[in-house]
């Protein structure tokens, strides 16, 4: 259900929650925090189907505040939103238009469900110092996204300058898979030190920084960052210790293959993370994430004193592995886990008594016309 209230009053909305409450109990209370968005019109659809989503995990108040014309008559558009439009939460979009565009905070404030957290996110280009935005201020976490910068590396750099307690960074959100597969890569025996790492991924690829200062500031080791081409995301890390390289490498922008030495490849599911699927993750915490701010603040620095060459170059001085190497490794393991597959249903006993039921096939008879 989407309701307009054109020209109107946050009383006027609070009124109208009431009612439909009221009238249908078309929203429930239990509510674990407010999300408050600050977007434009292009992109308002696209974020509240992403809030909507993760509102199933984490039911809240959704407040979406859409910067309109700023030199427009002062007057507030709202739409509210319940039931299947809403997921599992209950939005609200402010339309600003004129002065009102400068004072957000005022606008929100009557609508902030009481003694509940909020978070602020910005999921196109952020302000400055998220920690100093009005409605940043206000916010116990704040969500940003440098990969929707139009120089991301120059967005994360801002964002490690102005680094205050509670901001966190969807980039950094989108390698959380990563990172567990490495740290359980060398969570098993041998046991050694990590002497050399190699993070390839795009030249625009924020998330490729993030895991490369997250390395050098957890392994304490040179890190060289291997720059493919813009638009193509993570494609592989290669940790080099004493027995020989560990690799990580998704090829396919979906599929990656973890090389050990003495064990044989294996295949992991390793997509591209979803917008919902983040913002889930950052909305399951709200206290400080330490690891993100050590990453930011001295992860950068580490790895801002490494190389930063091609992936070509790279894979020439033997610090990652080939797209072409990587292909090939990654069809060798996926033919050898279907043999397997196959081996396993084959042996298994309902595949024994299926082929026990099947009627045997007539001998057919040869006659002698000697």
């Amino acid at each position: 259900m989407i309701i307009d209230l054109p020209s109107t009053t946050t009383a006027a909305v609070n009124r109208k929650l009431v009612d439909l409450r009221d009238s249908g109990g078309a929203i429930a209370l239990g509510r674990v925090l407010t999300l408050v968005i600050v977007t434009d019109e292009a992109e308002s659809e696209e974020t509240i189907a992403a809030a909507n989503d993760a509102s199933r995990e984490h039911p809240c108040r959704v407040i979406v505040i859409v910067q309109s014309n700023k030199r427009g008559a002062e007057r507030m558009d709202a739409q509210v939103r319940v039931g299947g439009d809403a997921g599992a939460s209950e939005v609200i979009v402010l339309r600003l238009y004129g002065q009102l565009t400068a004072h957000p905070d005022s606008v929100v404030t009557p609508l902030l469900l009481p003694d509940s957290p909020l978070v602020a996110w910005w999921p196109g280009q952020a302000p400055k110092e998220p920690s100093k935005d009005p409605i940043g201020r206000m916010a116990h976490r704040r969500i940003t996204d440098s990969a929707a910068s139009a120089n991301p590396h120059r967005e994360l750099l801002r964002r490690r300058d102005t680094f205050a307690v509670g901001d966190t960074d969807l980039a950094w959100t989108r390698v959380t898979k990563w990172r567990g597969l490495l740290a359980a890569a060398l969570d098993q025996p041998p046991y050694q030190s990590v002497e050399h790492v190699t993070v390839s991924g795009a030249s625009d690829s924020p998330s490729t920084d993030l895991l490369a200062a997250w390395l050098a500031e957890a392994l304490r080791c040179t890190v060289t960052r291997a720059r493919t081409k813009a638009g193509t995301g993570m494609s592989s890390v290669r940790m080099e210790r004493r027995s020989g390289p560990v690799d990580l490498v998704r090829a396919d922008g979906a599929i990656a293959t973890l090389t050990q030495p003495g064990q044989p490849d294996r295949r992991i599911a390793l997509p591209r993370r979803e917008l919902a699927e983040c913002l889930a993750e950052e909305l399951r915490r709200l206290d400080q994430d330490e690891v993100y701010a050590a990453t930011l603040q001295r992860g950068l620095t580490r790895l801002e004193a490494g190389r930063s060459v091609t992936a070509s170059q790279a894979a020439a001085d033997g610090e990652a592995m080939s797209p072409a190497a990587a292909k090939r490794r990654s069809d060798r393991a996926e033919r050898r886990e279907a043999a397997t597959a196959k081996a396993i249903r084959e042996a298994s006993p309902s595949s024994k008594k299926a082929a026990a039921k099947r009627p045997a096939a007539k001998e057919s008879t040869v006659q002698d016309r000697s």
